[in-house]
């Protein structure tokens, strides 16, 4: 039986500095490769090992917030190689009590690098915490990444003490509750009590906390609210007591008890249309609309027949953000353009400038309106330049080929060699060479933003030079002007790649295109569920294969084996694809959340649905991202290794109802 592997996020494993495996190989039967015995170590690399060994052994303790081991891991460190970080580990664990002075002298000692904007983030959550309004607001101009949600709460809670109107910057930022943390509930508390939120603000609160299944942020905005926090925790865990207790009087007890409706129909559809309709009488209409609204929420990511249905029902309820794109979604599967355009037109600006809604827009004008060809044209062009699904599928709409733009000049070893000697590069081939793959990726970004497009390829080349290929791919992304295809879509392993496709009749493309998205070329990347090497291979979804293909001698370790690795990855998708009726959307779903989830998607449809739209509201997340990037990788390997223009629509095709079928996957 297979175990699904979907992951919310791929823990990928570092290659060695030196190349993908450094270790020494020896020939096995059946082609798989063990490691050869270890050759003994020299002194000074002894020497350096053991100080690796009490770096790693730092960091942990760091993590831990064990300031004494820490302090004693940094002693036995007095010129590690990575100096600024031993001094972060030795300082981060008791960040709480340091002074404002060693807290400067450490970002002075370190100015401009990564680290150095680290501890800068994590000493303005200190200072948040403290209320240290005047230190924080000294330092948050400096802190140059500013990507953290609660330094962001922070600061709009300074800035509103001081009098500011923040509650626009506060509406956009406060839209995922389980990440608000201490910061962002202070955010909530003080806009609430300087009038800066109105009951509107905090309803909207409310609701989002109860979809997003974030009982804490649930219980304070209901207490701001005059509502009891227990009950509105029962609401958001124990729905069916909350819903059998009854509809209450207050109109926060009706808003708690349409919480509890939306997260009852996560559960049962049934039991909530019951617990609604029965209760329709005493709701006031738009408290109606509201929970028809969170129903229709539930029913879409279930893709229910009946979403449809409860969404029309929801009309001039309040929506969020989640709520407005899968009734976007609902509409693009019953193709109302209608609908469509009405409901990206109801987002806000940010949201609605998102590519897919920009996408989605300008094809519900042309739908609905042929006449505003120019206005959808304006949007295609709005996103043809992105390289990414909807800019292809934008460039199509434009008539313009899904071609390879042409490379720069060559690089010359003068370019390279500043990378080479680059000391945030070099620390990042030094965690890499750790297995530390967060801060090396830290390090290699950090330099990366200084760099224009000539030194972006440089660097890219320079990756590619040390065998990390992410990095590569990463890098040369990042161009506008300049491009290198062979660097952001490497072909590696296509000795062993390639015969294994012909054998098979699979296309090449198709198959370095899911490479891409699922190890991006890393050969030990490893899931947190057990999904291995090149081709995340699971280990049940291995030895299921392997049992086919008659490799007799299977254990799960042989996944690490790159030959291995292809072959049965190789397999399992040619086996997905068959039971896929040849579609490499429905297929490449199933790759990712397993063939019974794909093929109980698939069952949704009595229709063949365009294939962008079948992409589009698949209800997993990390797989509707999946496929859509891996068919547009696959565009662009093929138009690589063809030569030729390419079509992504023609590649995504229509995946039809499913008919009766003999020996599915499991």
């Amino acid at each position: 039986m297979f175990l699904p592997k979907l992951v919310s996020t791929i823990v990928l494993a570092a290659t060695a500095v030196g190349g993908i495996d450094a270790r020494a190989q020896t020939p096995q039967p059946g082609g798989v490769q063990y490691a050869s015995a270890p050759v003994p170590l020299s002194p000074a690399a002894a020497a350096s090992r053991a100080d690796d060994d009490n770096f790693l052994l730092l960091r942990e303790a760091a993590r831990q917030d064990d300031a004494s081991a820490a302090a004693s891991y940094a002693a036995r460190l007095p010129a590690y190689e990575i100096a600024s970080y031993v001094d972060y580990y030795r300082l981060k664990p008791r960040l709480r009590e340091a002074s404002a002075v060693e807290a400067r002298a450490f970002l002075e000692r370190w100015k401009g690098s990564a680290i150095a904007d680290r501890l800068r983030n994590d000493w303005l959550l200190e200072l948040g915490k403290q209320r240290d309004w005047a230190n924080f607001d000294q330092q948050l101009p400096l802190f140059v990444l500013n990507d953290d949600t609660q330094v962001k709460c922070y600061a709009l809670v300074s800035r509103a003490l001081k009098g500011e109107r923040v509650t626009a910057d506060a509406r956009a930022l406060l839209i995922n509750p389980p990440a608000y943390g201490e910061a962002c509930a202070l955010l909530i508390a003080t806009l609430a009590q300087s009038h800066q939120f109105d009951r509107d603000d905090l309803l909207a609160q409310l609701r989002l906390a109860g979809e997003t299944h974030a009982t804490g942020p649930a219980k304070r905005t209901a207490a701001l609210l005059g509502g009891a926090e227990n009950l509105t925790a029962q609401a958001v865990d124990l729905p069916a007591l909350a819903l059998a207790r009854g509809l209450g009087a207050s109109s926060i007890d009706h808003e708690i008890y349409l919480v509890a409706i939306g997260r009852m129909a996560r559960t049962t559809l049934k039991l909530a249309t019951v617990a609604l309709e029965k209760n329709a009488p005493k709701l006031s209409p738009q408290e109606q609309a509201t929970g028809w609204a969170s129903v229709a929420l539930a029913a879409s990511m279930t893709l229910s027949p009946d979403a449809y249905a409860y969404w029309r029902r929801s009309a001039g309820a309040p929506l969020s953000a989640d709520q407005l794109q899968w009734k976007t979604r609902i509409a693009l599967r019953q193709l109302d353009w209608a609908m469509v355009r009405e409901t990206i037109e109801a987002m806000p600006p940010q949201l609605r400038a998102d590519p897919a809604w920009t996408y989605w827009l300008g094809r519900a004008l042309l739908a609905q309106a042929p006449g505003q060809r120019e206005q959808a044209h304006a949007l295609f062009t709005r996103i043809a330049d992105l390289n990414n699904f909807y800019g292809q599928l934008a460039m199509e709409e434009l008539g313009l080929p899904l071609s390879i733009p042409a490379a720069g000049a060559p690089l010359a070893s003068f370019e390279i060699a500043p990378m080479a000697a680059n000391p945030g590069l070099r620390r990042a081939l030094k965690f890499f060479s750790l297995r530390l793959r967060f801060e090396g990726t830290r390090e290699w970004n950090w330099e990366l933003r200084k760099m224009g497009e000539r030194e972006l390829i440089a660097a890219a080349e320079f990756a590619r030079q040390n065998d990390i290929l992410d990095r590569m791919v990463n890098t040369s992304e990042r161009t506008r002007t300049e491009f290198d295809y062979t660097q952001r879509f490497p072909s590696p392993h296509n000795d062993i790649l390639q015969p294994t496709t012909q054998s098979l009749g699979l296309d090449r493309a198709w198959v370095y295109g899911l490479i891409r998205q699922e190890s991006r070329f890393i050969t030990d990347a490893r899931s947190g569920v057990g999904a291995s090497g090149l081709m995340q291979v699971m280990p049940s979804t291995g030895a299921f294969v392997a049992k086919k293909i008659g490799l007799t001698d299977f254990v799960h370790t042989m996944l690490t084996d790159l030959r291995t690795n292809i072959l049965l990855g190789a397999n399992y998708m040619n086996m997905v694809l068959a039971n896929a009726d040849g579609s490499q959307a429905l297929a490449s779903a199933a790759y990712n959340a397993g063939p019974g989830r794909a093929r109980s998607w698939r069952a949704t449809l009595n229709a063949p649905m365009e294939g962008a739209i079948f992409a589009e509201s698949i209800p997993y997340l990390e797989t509707r991202t999946y496929v859509k990037n891996v068919l547009a990788n696959a565009t662009n390997y093929a138009t690589l290794f063809e030569n030729k223009p390419q079509s992504l629509k023609a590649r995504l095709g229509v995946v039809t109802p499913s008919g009766a079928r003999v020996n599915q996957l499991p």
